[in-house]
C-alpha cells in the first residue's frame, strides 16, 4: 500500500461516516424530543379581535323558507357577504353567514328569534363562527351577536350585522 493512498482511504472512509450521521441525524433528533416529536413543525400563536361586521344584501334566490341572498360587508372584514337565512317556524330563523375578503373566508352558523312586522321583519340572536380559509384559517368564535332586518318591500333585501370576539 502506498502512503499517497491511505490518506484518501482515510478520507474517504471519514466522508462516508459524516454522510451515515447526517443521514440519521433528524431521526435521532425526533427520538431526543419525546413527546414534541409528534407535534407539527409549525406553531400558530392565536390572537383575539373584536368583529363588527355589516353587511347590506340583496336577494339572489328563494327556496320554500329559504332566501340565499348576496352583498357587501363593511366593518373589521371589508368583502363579499353571502346568507342563507332559514324561516323554521313562525317565530325562529337559522343563517349560514359566508364572508370572502381578499385571499381568505370564514363561516358560521347562527339562530335568532324572529318577527314580522307590515313592510319588514327583524331577527336577533346569536352564532357561531366555526371555519375559515387564508389569514383565517384558525377563525373560531361563539356566542358572538346576530341580528338584521329583511326589507319585503324591497324585493327581500336583508342588513345584518355580526359582532363580538373571535380568535384567529
Amino acid at each position: 500500500m502506498s502512503a499517497a493512498a491511505t490518506p484518501v482511504r482515510v478520507l474517504s472512509a471519514l466522508a462516508l461516516c459524516l454522510l451515515t450521521l447526517g443521514a440519521f441525524a433528524p431521526l435521532s433528533a425526533g427520538a431526543r424530543a419525546g413527546a414534541h416529536a409528534a407535534s407539527p413543525r409549525w406553531a400558530h400563536a392565536s390572537r383575539t379581535i373584536a368583529l363588527n361586521e355589516t353587511g347590506h344584501l340583496r336577494l339572489t334566490s328563494k327556496h320554500n323558507f329559504t332566501l340565499n341572498e348576496r352583498g357587501t360587508a363593511t366593518g373589521t372584514v371589508a368583502g363579499t357577504i353571502y346568507v342563507h337565512l332559514t324561516a323554521v317556524s313562525s317565530t325562529r330563523v337559522t343563517a349560514e353567514i359566508n364572508i370572502y375578503a381578499h385571499g381568505a373566508s370564514f363561516s358560521g352558523n347562527g339562530n335568532a328569534s324572529y318577527r314580522r312586522g307590515s313592510t319588514t321583519a327583524s331577527f336577533a340572536g346569536s352564532m357561531s363562527i366555526n371555519r375559515g380559509t387564508g389569514s383565517y384559517a384558525h377563525v373560531h368564535g361563539s356566542g358572538l351577536s346576530f341580528s338584521g332586518t329583511i326589507a319585503e318591500s324591497n324585493h327581500d333585501a336583508i342588513t345584518v350585522h355580526v359582532s363580538g370576539r373571535v380568535s384567529v
